[in-house]
């Protein structure tokens, strides 16, 4: 079949769910489009996807382009406005294959509701991503929190969880179709639930996919509220060895004046405790973390309080963010910090973060590892361990392959076949 070429910005949910998109818009008959997937979580994300459709149309005049996500959901007008534009799609339409019908007599070019009716999520399981060996499995979607700086929830809607039975069987056909990793995916999957019948959480769902699909040989997680894991998944994280030891931990913050004005739920204590504990039950564990710079009101000393996190917390991979004001939250409302001094803490965050990173990497030379190989180029294996740092190795072809380290670079670690 003819797909679509894609275009996606944002997190790991959006790279599943473009896939969905690909195949709706191919099962439509839009075969020859361009469908562009975007995000919203900060202004720089929905510029730059205005700067790729505009691109792609000069590039390609006579094809249509088709814009869906969450940026599209918030503002339709400003992408129907765009002359490059042939159709608008929301978080919920971009999903249904009779969405992508268009350009007959007057059929609508904006296809957006009200997300916030949505009541259901993941009639759209996938069997396989094309030039992937890593599989992504929506598990839940939207969210109930209102963070102050936040507006994904009024993009996806109320938090809702795809039933434990529906996750079992998708893992079960990726798994019988070659896929040796699975990233269970979502917006605030540690809410995983809490609208299902019975006492269901992310630590049971994940006991029972590794209960019930043995032949999975690795699991990993997208993005957890530290504050919010259970018991159950404290215990697989510590004792099941097909848990990937990656965690990356939605932080944002490491000052309690800036956690409260986020209006987060956990204190920077309760971060460091976390991460204590998990290393402690389980010591070769890497954790990642989403940190916002510049927050309204942030002093110099709030921020170094979030700058000290990194090694009291024993952060290895960050992923930094200038505070963004988005239109309609509270913190849009808040005094804002001068564009220049969110930066230059945002590059002072990131270089703290390079240098956590660098000294991971250095440890790991001389030791071995099984590595998920997901592409080759040029004869170079590319793929990630399984603390997920990019790895880059000789000779290797997709899939898992053993792996001993000799060397470090900024970008990866190198290894060689064993």
């Amino acid at each position: 079949m003819t797909r679509p070429q894609m275009i996606t910005f944002g997190c790991r949910l959006n790279t599943l769910e473009s896939e969905v998109m690909a195949n709706r818009a191919a099962d439509a008959g839009l075969d020859d489009a361009i469908i562009v997937n975007t995000c919203a979580v900060t202004n720089e994300a929905v510029r730059q996807a205005r700067q790729a459709i505009r691109r792609a149309h000069r590039q390609n005049p006579d094809t249509p382009v088709v814009v869906g996500g969450c940026a599209a959901q918030l503002n339709p007008g400003q992408f129907a406005d765009m002359p490059e534009v042939s159709l608008v799609l929301g978080n919920e339409e971009k999903l249904q294959t009779s969405a992508y019908a268009f350009g007959l007599g007057d059929e609508e070019r904006v296809k957006v509701n009200d997300i916030a009716t949505v009541q259901e999520t993941a009639g759209h399981m996938v069997e396989g991503f094309v030039e992937r060996s890593r599989a992504f499995v929506e598990i839940q979607n939207g969210c109930d929190h209102r963070c102050t700086f936040c507006i994904i929830p009024f993009a996806r809607g109320p938090s809702r969880s795809v039933p434990v039975g529906a996750v079992v069987e998708q893992v079960k056909k990726l798994v019988g179709n070659g896929y040796e990793e699975v990233v269970l995916t979502g917006v605030d999957i540690t809410a995983y639930g809490q609208d299902l019948p019975g006492n269901m959480t992310l630590g049971s769902l994940c006991q029972k996919l590794l209960q019930q699909v043995p032949d999975l040989p690795r699991l990993r997680l997208s993005s957890i509220d530290s504050v919010e894991v259970d018991e159950p998944l404290f215990e697989a994280i510590a004792h099941e060895p097909r848990m990937m030891p990656h965690f990356h931990l939605s932080l944002q913050a490491g000052d309690n004046m800036i956690l409260k004005r986020m209006k987060r739920r956990h204190l920077r204590e309760d971060s460091i405790e976390f991460c204590e504990q998990v290393r402690a039950a389980r010591p070769d564990v890497v954790f990642g973390a989403d940190l916002i710079t510049g927050f309204p009101t942030e002093t110099e000393e709030m921020f170094l309080n979030t700058l000290k996190l990194v090694e009291e917390a024993g952060l290895t991979f960050l992923h930094v963010f200038p505070f963004s004001a988005r239109p309609d939250t509270p913190a849009a409302k808040m005094k804002q910090l001068p564009g220049d001094v969110r930066r230059e803490r945002a590059a002072r965050l990131r270089s703290a973060g390079q240098a956590a990173r660098d000294a991971f990497f250095e440890s790991q030379v001389g030791k071995t590892a099984s590595v998920l190989v997901e592409k080759t180029e040029d004869g170079i294996g590319l793929g990630h361990c399984p603390h997920f740092a990019p790895v880059r190795v000789a000779d290797a072809q997709p899939g898992i392959v053993d792996v001993e380290f000799i060397q470090a670079r900024p970008d990866a670690l190198v290894g060689q076949l064993i």
